[in-house]
């Protein structure tokens, strides 16, 4: 038996061969890239001096993430960091599965075309421009959306310059980035299901809001658990484009998050051990948030990701 196992394993590697060859590339890249760097975690655990080294600096064994918990603007940071992370999942994460509905709607190809390809174009855009972009049209002085407002005589709005309206913008432009992209995935979702189930929906007389509660949500189900539990995973990270070109000192209260203040204290004020330390505190996070995301999934009898 075992040799029989051997055999058939050794015909199916021979018959896959290029396959694992291509795989070869993207795990040479998250073993170069994502785990050999994993070995830099230890600098939280020390006084890192770029001088004498990763291993040449001194032992402060907790010492890093004592300051981290004792230091003020680590609570509004974190505070700022699920808010916006929380704000974008209600917001966000509904936008994507509606579209694609309605695009899945859409019986003129052409349209659809069109549309899809408007839709995603924001996602190709650098956020340096996109963010210049949102600037200049809601500038008080000289923006379109303030000049419409004097002209119906409201007063204009300094939308980037309050704590509210900033955030309101920030969420705006971020599903406006990012919904068209993430059609794609429930499009195809939706792609997979009988068109039989629709047939028969409607000649027992069902109308469009009842196939889609009754049929396409039920039938993109799976998918919307898996991608909730990986979104999951990214609630301690906001990113640092989007909210690093959009962000000024007057918002600051709002905005500064985990990416943002890693790179003011550590790369511009040089405290490597301590952001070190900010890093890993973020990731044993996500992990618990991913854990347990995928445990509740699992209790309500849902798609899990193991």
């Amino acid at each position: 038996m075992d040799k029989k196992y051997f055999k058939t394993l050794s015909r199916d590697l021979f018959r896959d061969r290029w396959l694992y060859v291509f795989l070869i590339f993207p795990i040479t890249f998250y073993i170069v890239f994502r785990y050999t760097p994993m070995y830099g975690l230890i600098i939280a655990f020390k006084d890192y001096k770029i001088v004498r080294g990763i291993f040449g600096s001194e032992w402060v064994g907790l010492q890093q993430f004592q300051r981290l918990f004792n230091t003020p603007d680590f609570y509004k940071v974190l505070r700022n960091t699920l808010l916006l992370n929380i704000y974008g999942l209600v917001v966000g994460w509904p936008a994507p599965i509606i579209l694609a509905i309605l695009l899945n709607e859409v019986r003129k190809p052409g349209f659809k075309r069109v549309t899809q390809s408007i839709l995603y174009l924001p996602y190709f855009i650098s956020w340096v421009v996109l963010a210049g972009i949102f600037i200049q049209i809601l500038s008080p002085s000289t923006g379109v959306v303030n000049l419409a407002l004097k002209a119906l005589g409201i007063k204009p709005i300094f939308f980037m310059a309050d704590n509210v309206w900033w955030v309101i913008m920030y969420l705006f432009s971020g599903v406006w980035q990012g919904a068209g992209w993430g059609t794609i995935i429930y499009l195809a979702a939706i792609s997979a299901i009988d068109p039989e189930l629709y047939e028969a929906a409607w000649i027992d007389g069902a109308n469009k809001w009842t196939q889609t509660w009754h049929i396409t949500l039920p039938g993109i189900k799976a998918t919307i658990s898996i991608l909730l539990i990986l979104r999951m995973g990214g609630m301690m990270d906001v990113g640092f484009e989007h909210i690093y070109n959009m962000m000024n000192p007057s918002v600051y209260e709002v905005s500064e998050v985990f990416s943002t203040y890693v790179y003011r204290v550590g790369i511009l004020r040089s405290q490597f051990s301590y952001t070190t330390a900010v890093g890993l505190f973020q990731s044993v996070v996500s992990l618990i948030f991913v854990f347990s995301a995928n445990k509740i999934t699992q209790m309500l009898g849902e798609n899990s990701l193991w």
